[in-house]
């Protein structure tokens, strides 16, 4: 049946024995009903125009009824501008069309056009329900308009909705996201007690101001929690950089025989991956299999950044393979994937491979591909990726991408290029980028380029603990002990401190944490005495030497030998040697760049054990194996 068909024939069958008033009524439901369920099956905007021109050249009024179903569809469908068009025929609209035109706005994204014009349906004597306090409050909370939230609230009192239960929660939403927890928390304690939905919407908002005890306290006060708030919570972890508690968290959630779904395998996946968790991932990637929680592009990613990230990028490959559902970001994942590991030649055919199946590669994407030319040295075609961004796909480079180029040139020693690349871009640099040149200085012996970077940062007030030791490592490294010295001292009096090494590894399901000379480990008489075992045969059998100009200090060599023994990552792989079975991959993960020797030794280290070893250092991933790093020795 067509829709003009419906519309004015309406071939409905009514019962004989009605009044014709009754039978016109019921008519007009059932036309109605008839309408709405062709209005649903639209999907593109053309067809509900043709359907909405057929519906006004047939009635002599618009029925309302039709006109809400009409602004909801075209504003689910992101054709907001034609809801406006639509509501503004209407004569004298109610409240269900103001309100469903202010969610319309929402939806969209235009959450002060939605206060808007909740302000003229007031102004218009039309009084708000609680549908469109909700409604409009939802705008607040989105654009954090805290002022805009309380005069809506004064109007809540005044209409005597201070009691609705979706009034409540979503005046906790504003002021909470706002940072307003006072205000929060005094509408949260007139609700009924353990409100599981309320509690989880105050525990969101404190751990996106990081009050971590705060929401663990609201967390714990529930007796009964749902998938959901375990959820929230596990998220506000991760959100703080509390992995171990989330993942602790997600072990007690089993315990209580609680499902995940998606959105929290989503957030243990990121946990693991920031951690190096992979034995803990791979129990998580085995749990969705067993609950067949479906392999989407969010999920997906999650789990193919985990393997990247923890190390594991043929799995990583694999998942993507096995994908059904591919989207941008599932691309995106794969190649930073790709790139972390050094396989940069992969990612760029990732890359390439994306682009020709009709994905519009975006600014995540170029991202990765251009760091994964730089972790391989190609200058030339990281330039032409860098220009096809603007020249074929519009993006316009952010600090991100310009950062990219200015780390692949410092990387081959191309410093005065990568300095005047600075100094051309439209945009100041920020002490990311500078510091990677400083580095990058300190790498090729450039005292007098590192020197002026350094005073740059120094001088627009960018620098960082980092600076200061990049700096201290230039003057060193060239000799000039005094200099390190006075660099340090003021760093001292700064009160600024250096990011201590510390490096991770994963013994039986649990995280070992290990800093620079740690003897806090249960196990730290055996670890010492693997290292001292370690050391002796390197230098009998394999004749290794300590690289101590790596350790930058104006010190003795033999105390230059022992600090950097004493690293974090040394200790963590004897732990991982005394713990684990022979051949047993070790992987380690280092939140700072792994330094000259450790690399040497570790490549030794491999060869006279007989394992292979995996570290994930700030930069990238390092697979050790029979004395030779797949970086090859360029990082």
């Amino acid at each position: 049946m067509s829709c003009s068909t419906l519309i004015i024939q309406g071939n409905s069958v009514l019962p004989r024995n009605l009044n014709p008033k009754s039978k016109n009524l019921i008519h007009s439901n059932r036309r109605r009903r008839e309408v709405i369920s062709v209005l649903q099956k639209c999907k593109h905007i053309n067809q509900l125009r043709s359907l909405h021109a057929k519906i006004l050249r047939n009635a002599q009024e618009q029925d309302p009824f039709i006109v809400f179903e009409l602004l909801r569809l075209c504003s689910k469908n992101n054709f907001i501008d034609y809801a406006y068009n639509i509501f503004r025929t209407v004569r004298t609209p109610n409240v269900y069309l103001y309100t469903a035109l202010i969610d319309g706005f929402v939806f969209n994204g235009l959450y002060f056009d939605g206060f808007r014009l909740y302000c003229l349906m007031v102004d218009d004597s039309i009084v708000p329900d609680n549908y469109a306090v909700t409604s409009v409050l939802k705008a607040c909370g989105f654009q954090l308009g805290l002022k805009q939230g309380r005069e809506i609230h004064g109007q809540v009192i005044k209409l005597g909705l201070s009691s609705n239960r979706s009034v409540k929660m979503k005046l906790i939403e504003v002021y909470g996201k706002c940072g307003e927890f006072v205000d929060a928390r005094q509408v949260f304690d007139e609700m009924p007690e353990q409100d599981l939905v309320a509690s989880t919407i105050l525990m969101s908002c404190y751990f996106s101001y990081g009050l971590v005890e705060e929401g663990n306290d609201v967390f714990n006060l529930l007796r009964i929690k749902d998938t959901v708030c375990w959820t929230a919570m596990i998220d506000g972890l991760v959100k703080n950089g509390e992995m171990n508690k989330a993942l602790e968290l997600f072990r007690e959630m089993q315990m209580k025989n609680v499902k995940a779904n998606e959105a929290t395998i989503v957030c243990v996946l990121s946990a693991c991956s920031q951690l190096g968790a992979l034995e803990l991932g791979r129990w998580v990637h085995s749990y969705m299999e067993k609950y067949k929680i479906k392999l989407n592009h969010i999920v997906g990613g999650a789990l193919i950044n985990m393997y990247s990230r923890c190390g594991d990028i043929d799995k990583a490959q694999k998942v993507f393979d096995d994908m059904k559902e591919r989207d941008v970001s599932t691309y995106n994942s794969i190649i930073t994937g790709l790139g972390m590991h050094g396989k940069s030649i992969e990612a760029i055919e990732m890359f390439r491979v994306m682009i020709k199946r009709g994905f519009k590669p975006n600014s995540i994407t170029f991202v990765g591909v251009l760091n994964a030319c730089s972790h391989r040295g190609l200058v030339d075609l990281g330039f032409e990726i860098f220009h096809s961004m603007v020249k074929d796909y519009e993006i316009e480079p952010q600090m991100e991408h310009y950062g990219c180029i200015v780390d692949l040139l410092g990387r081959v020693g191309r410093l005065e290029e990568a300095h005047s690349f600075i100094q051309r871009m439209k945009t100041g640099p920020d002490h990311i980028m500078l510091g990677a040149l400083l580095s990058a200085c300190k790498t090729h012996g450039n005292l007098e380029l590192g020197e002026q970077v350094a005073k740059t940062l120094l001088d627009c007030g960018k620098a960082d603990s980092g600076t200061y030791v990049l700096l201290s490592n230039v003057y060193a490294s060239s000799g000039r002990w005094s200099e390190a010295a006075k660099v340090r001292a003021e760093m001292k009096e700064g009160g600024i401190q250096k990011e201590p090494g510390c490096s991770l590894i994963e013994v039986n399901n649990e995280i070992h944490e290990f800093l620079l000379g740690d003897i806090r480990h249960p196990q730290k008489e055996e670890i010492y005495n693997k290292l001292e075992e370690i050391e002796n045969k390197l230098r009998s059998s394999e004749g290794y030497l300590p690289s101590t100009e790596m350790a930058l200090q104006d010190i003795e060599d033999w105390q230059k030998e022992r600090a950097l023994a004493i690293h974090s990552e040394r200790l963590a792989i004897c732990y991982g040697l005394i713990s684990t079975e022979p051949n047993t991959t070790l992987r380690i993960v280092k939140n700072l760049r792994v330094c000259n020797d450790c690399h040497s030794m570790i490549k030794l280290v491999t060869k006279i054990c007989k394992r292979k070893i995996v570290v994930r250092d700030r930069n990238r991933f390092h697979h050790f194996e029979n004395g030779v790093c797949t970086c090859g020795d360029y990082w």
